[in-house]
């Protein structure tokens, strides 16, 4: 998967973290996917609505995605919006996914979260609006020392070759 740039001036396009190309980076940050509650509940199980749409916190250890360590991608529950690779995932020891970076920091919004009389800084996916948990500074110091603690329901994965099919899929020319 493409961590660089490529150069405009060797001809190719440039190119995101994500791997797509920058112009679908910006069009995609751009576009809001939008649903009525009726209907990101048809869209959702019940506990996907409560993380994503309610802010909600599933239990801890008891989620799809702490223990999970398959190569690939994980995208918003509610868009195609890849958010994380699991490249960047790491064992927070908290019963939560945790990474240390958002895959394309477009996709990802951040804003002060003052409930429960806690200040903590919730993430959202920028794209559909999902609540995906909150990002604290107590990660791996030498991978930027951030923890993206990440509710499961939050996130589709991907595997990797499918990942990397869907994104040479979306590089054609339509």
């Amino acid at each position: 998967m493409p961590t660089n740039k490529t150069s405009p001036t060797a001809g190719a396009p440039v190119q995101s973290a994500c791997g797509l190309p920058s112009h679908v980076v910006i069009d995609l940050a751009k576009t809001r996917v939008q649903h009525t509650d009726a209907e990101w509940r048809a869209k959702l199980s019940a506990r996907q609505f409560q993380v994503t749409r309610e802010q909600g916190t599933e239990p801890a250890f008891r989620n799809e995605y702490w223990d999970h360590h398959e190569d690939g991608v994980y995208l918003s529950s509610c868009s195609d919006t890849p958010l994380f690779d699991s490249r960047d995932k790491f064992d927070s020891g908290t019963g939560w996914p945790s990474f240390t970076q958002p895959i394309e920091p477009a996709f990802v919004g951040e804003h002060v979260d003052s409930s429960y009389g806690m200040r903590r800084v919730e993430v959202h996916c920028n794209v559909d609006g999902a609540h995906l948990g909150h990002v604290f500074p107590d990660g791996p110091r030498d991978r930027g020392g951030l923890r993206y603690c990440i509710n499961s329901a939050s996130l589709r994965f991907m595997p990797r070759k499918e990942y990397l099919a869907w994104v040479s899929a979306a590089r054609k020319p339509s």
